[in-house]
C-alpha cells in the first residue's frame, strides 16, 4: 500500500562503523527502496489533488481544504501494534490531533482507544463509539462535573495533582466506580528542542514533580492512603523530545512503581500509562523514527517494562496522523514589494497557526500545482507564501525556492493531517475550511466528507446573530423596531460539498 510517508527501515540515530563511510550494500538496498517508496507516496498525493480539482473540493468555489487519507491512517495503526507485539497494551489516540467524529470512528473500528482531555473531545470520543473502558480522561483542569461523568460511564482518569485526588475521594466516597484511577507525575527530566512541547521540564504545569524537595515522599504518602489509585502516568513531551528523553521518563515511571508496590507489600500499581510523544519527521517523506525505534529505546531504556508486569497504555496522536494528511489552498494573486515576490493564498494562520507563529520550530513542506492539479514544473523562484488572515506574520513560508506561482495555482501543505485543518482558528471569521478523507484501495480515488466548510449563516450564528440586540440598554437604542432588525448576509453563502 503505498503512502505518502514512507517508513524507514532503519534504527533512528543508530550511528556504527559506517556512519561516515561509504554505506553498506544492505544500506544501499535500503535507501533505494525508502526513495521508491517516496515516489509512490508522491504519485498517490499528486493523483488526490488532481482528482480533488476535478471533482471541485478544491478550486475557486472552494480555495482551501484538508485532506486525510483513510488507508496510511489505518495502516500507521498497524504499524504501532505490530511493534508493541504482544505486550499488554492499551494504544489510544489522542483526540487533540485530529478531533473529527469520522477519523475517531476509523480509529476506534481499527482498534485504537482514545485519550481526551476536554468535555468536547470526551464527547466525540463517545459519539465515535469508544466504550468507556478504551477511553482515558487527562487535563490539568478537570472539573467536578468531569470528574462527575467520568467517574458514571467508568472512564479511566489521571489525576494531574493532589488536589484533584482529594476530589476524587470525595466522589468515590458517595458512589464506587468501576475507573482505573491514576496520577500524572513529572519526572523532570528536562525540556526537548521546543519548551512549548515540553512536558517533563523541571517547572512544566503538568503532573505532580518528582524531585521537588519532598515531593517523591508525598507521592507515595498518596498511594498509601488511597488503596484505589492504580495507575502512574508520564508523559515528557511531543514533537522536539529525543527517544532518549522520553525512555528516560519512562524508567522513572517503572521505578516509581517498583518503589509503591514494594512500599504496599503488593502490586498496587497494576498499570502504567507511558503518554506518547513519537516526534514527526517535517523534512522530507520518509517516516522517522518508527514506532519499532520507539519500542527499541524502551526496551533500552526500561528492559523489564514489555515483560507483562504492568499493563501499559499509550497516547500518541500526531505520529499516526500527520503524515497521512495534507492542506490545499488556491493562490488567489501574487505581488513583488520590497524585492519580494509573494503569493496570497487561502492557507495562512487560521489552518497553520503554529508555523505561522512558530515558523523555526514548525515548518512545512510545501508542493505546488496548476490550476488543473497538476504536479507544477515552472522555473523555481525564491518567494513568500502569505495567507489571508489581516496582519503581516501571516506567512506559511519565508524565502522558500519553489516553481514561480501564479494565480489559481494550488499550494499543498504537507504533512498536516494532525492539528493544522482539524482544529482552525477564526482569527477574520475566516470560514473552517471543509475536510475529505479518502481511499486508493480501488483504482479510483474514492472521496468522502469528513466536516464540511462552515457557512456565512453558520459563521453569523456563532458570532451571536441572534443576539445582535443583547448589548443595547438604553431604552431609545431597545424599541421593538430596533430589535427586529436583524442583519442578513450580502456576500454568497459557500455551498457544501
Amino acid at each position: 500500500m503505498l503512502r505518502f510517508g514512507s517508513r524507514s527501515t532503519k534504527p533512528a540515530d543508530s550511528g556504527g562503523p559506517n556512519t561516515l563511510g561509504a554505506p553498506r550494500r544492505s544500506e544501499i538496498v535500503r535507501i533505494a527502496q525508502v526513495d521508491q517508496d517516496s515516489e509512490g507516496g508522491r504519485h498517490q498525493r499528486d493523483r488526490a489533488v488532481r482528482e480533488a480539482v476535478r471533482s471541485g473540493l478544491i478550486g475557486p468555489a472552494h480555495v482551501a481544504a484538508g485532506f486525510l487519507d483513510a488507508d496510511g491512517i489505518q495502516e500507521s495503526v498497524r504499524d504501532l501494534q505490530r511493534a508493541f507485539g504482544d505486550a499488554p497494551v492499551l494504544h489510544t489516540f489522542a483526540a487533540k490531533a485530529a478531533p473529527l467524529v469520522p477519523v475517531l470512528r476509523l480509529l476506534a473500528r481499527s482498534g485504537m482507544g482514545c485519550e481526551v482531555a476536554s468535555p468536547g473531545e470526551f464527547a466525540q470520543a463517545v459519539a465515535a463509539g469508544f466504550p468507556p473502558e478504551r477511553i482515558v480522561l487527562d487535563s490539568p483542569a478537570k472539573t467536578r462535573a468531569d470528574l462527575v461523568h467520568a467517574l458514571a460511564l467508568g472512564v479511566a482518569v489521571n489525576a494531574d495533582n493532589f488536589p484533584e485526588l482529594d476530589r476524587i475521594g470525595s466522589l468515590l466516597a458517595v458512589r464506587e466506580s468501576t475507573s482505573v484511577l491514576g496520577l500524572r507525575i513529572n519526572p523532570q527530566v528536562g525540556a526537548g528542542a521546543i519548551d512549548a512541547m515540553s512536558t517533563a521540564s523541571l517547572g512544566s504545569k503538568f503532573g505532580v514533580p518528582m524531585r521537588d524537595a519532598g515531593a517523591r515522599k508525598r507521592i507515595l504518602k498518596a498511594f498509601a492512603e488511597r488503596p484505589w489509585l492504580t495507575r502512574l502516568h508520564v508523559h515528557v513531551g511531543s514533537q522536539g523530545c529525543s527517544l532518549e528523553l522520553i525512555g528516560q521518563g519512562v524508567r522513572a515511571a517503572y521505578e516509581l512503581a517498583e518503589e509503591i508496590n514494594a512500599m504496599a507489600g503488593r502490586q498496587q500499581v497494576t498499570s502504567l500509562d507511558i503518554g506518547g510523544g513519537l516526534p514527526v519527521n517535517f523534512d522530507d517523506d520518509e517516516i522517522r523514527p518508527t514506532y519499532a525505534d520507539y519500542v527499541r529505546e524502551l526496551r533500552a531504556s526500561v528492559p523489564e517494562l514489555l515483560g507483562g508486569r504492568y499493563d501499559l497504555v499509550t497516547e500518541f496522536g500526531r505520529s499516526l496522523v500527520a503524515k497521512n494528511g495534507f492542506t490545499a489552498a488556491v493562490v488567489e494573486y501574487t505581488k513583488d514589494t520590497g524585492g519580494r515576490r509573494i503569493a496570497l493564498t487561502h492557507a495562512g494562520a487560521h489552518i497553520a497557526t503554529r508555523t505561522v507563529f512558530m515558523p523555526e520550530a514548525w515548518p512545512l513542506r510545501i508542493a505546488v500545482y496548476d490550476s488543473d492539479g497538476r504536479p507544477k514544473h515552472a522555473p523555481e523562484r525564491v518567494q513568500d507564501v502569505a495567507g489571508p488572515c489581516c496582519f503581516a506574520g501571516d506567512l506559511v513560508a519565508r524565502g522558500r525556492k519553489l516553481p514561480e506561482l501564479a494565480p489559481g495555482d494550488v499550494v499543498v501543505l504537507l504533512d498536516t493531517g494532525g492539528y493544522y485543518f482539524s482544529s482552525p482558528w477564526s482569527y477574520n471569521s475566516l470560514a473552517r475550511p471543509a475536510v475529505h478523507g479518502f481511499t486508493t484501495r480501488e483504482s479510483d480515488i474514492r472521496f468522502a466528507a469528513v466536516r464540511p466548510e462552515q457557512t456565512l449563516v453558520e459563521i453569523l450564528a456563532e458570532s451571536g446573530v441572534d443576539q445582535a440586540d443583547a448589548l443595547l440598554f438604553s431604552d431609545v437604542d431597545s424599541t421593538p423596531a430596533h430589535r427586529d432588525r436583524r442583519p442578513t448576509p450580502t456576500a454568497p453563502t459557500p455551498t457544501r460539498t
